[in-house]
C-alpha cells in the first residue's frame, strides 16, 4: 500500500516541481526481470526512475543512509537495500541477483556515484555482470537536466540493449567489461539524442 501512494506522490512532485517529461516507458517489459541502467545527476534520481515505471521497482542505496531510523523503515519500503560504497558487496549482489530470480525491476546507475558535472562518466561492471549472470533484460535510461525548480527535466528509456554476443560466452572481466561499454553507449546516445530535442 505504501509503495503505490509513494509513486502517487513522487509523480506529483516532479509534475508540479520540475514539469518531467518521461519518453519511452514502454520499452520496460511487462514481466520478466529488468535492469534499468541509468546516467546519475542528483539525489533524487531513484524516485524519478522508480515513480515513472508502472512496475515496482528496487535500487541498491549507500549504506550510510540505513543507519538514519525512519529514512531507513521508509527507503526499505520503497525498494531500497543497501550497498558499500567503494568495495564488491558480496551481500547486494546476491540480493540483487535474488531479486532477478524473482522476476523483479532493478535499477542502477553504473557511474556508481552522481556526476558532479552532468556529464556521462565510466560506467562500473556491476550492472553488466548481474545482466549476464541474471540474463535480465537491460533497458538504459537517461535523465536530462539539470535539476532546476519549475525548469522541465526529462527521462528518456530506450530500447533494450543487445548482449548477446556476451551471454553466449562465460561471465569474466572482459565479457562485463565489453558489456559495460555497450550499456554506456546506449545510455549517451539517449542523453545526445534527447538534448538536441
Amino acid at each position: 500500500m505504501l509503495y503505490p501512494f509513494a509513486r502517487w506522490v513522487c509523480r506529483c512532485f516532479f509534475t508540479l516541481v520540475y514539469r518531467w517529461r518521461v519518453d519511452g516507458a514502454h520499452h520496460i517489459p511487462a514481466d520478466g526481470p529488468v535492469i534499468v541502467c541509468c546516467n546519475h545527476i542528483g539525489n533524487l534520481d531513484p524516485p524519478l526512475v522508480g515513480s515513472a515505471l508502472q512496475r515496482k521497482v528496487h535500487f541498491m542505496a549507500k549504506e550510510e543512509l540505513f543507519r538514519i531510523p525512519l529514512l531507513r523503515q521508509l527507503i526499505q519500503a520503497l525498494g531500497a537495500f543497501p550497498v558499500k560504497r567503494g568495495a564488491s558487496d558480496k551481500r547486494a549482489i546476491k540480493l540483487a541477483l535474488e531479486l532477478l530470480e524473482q522476476k523483479r525491476v532493478l535499477v542502477i546507475f553504473p557511474e556508481g556515484t552522481r556526476s558532479k558535472t552532468g556529464e556521462l562518466g565510466d560506467g562500473r561492471p556491476g550492472a553488466a555482470f548481474l545482466a549476464l549472470k541474471s540474463k535480465a533484460t537491460v533497458v538504459p535510461a537517461a535523465i536530462i537536466g539539470p535539476y532546476r525548480l519549475f525548469r522541465p527535466i526529462r527521462l528518456r528509456f530506450g530500447p533494450p540493449v543487445d548482449l548477446t554476443p556476451w551471454l553466449e560466452t562465460k561471465v569474466n572481466t572482459e565479457t562485463t567489461k565489453e558489456a559495460t561499454k555497450r550499456i554506456m553507449t546506449e545510455i549517451r546516445r539517449l542523453i545526445e539524442e534527447g538534448s538536441g530535442q
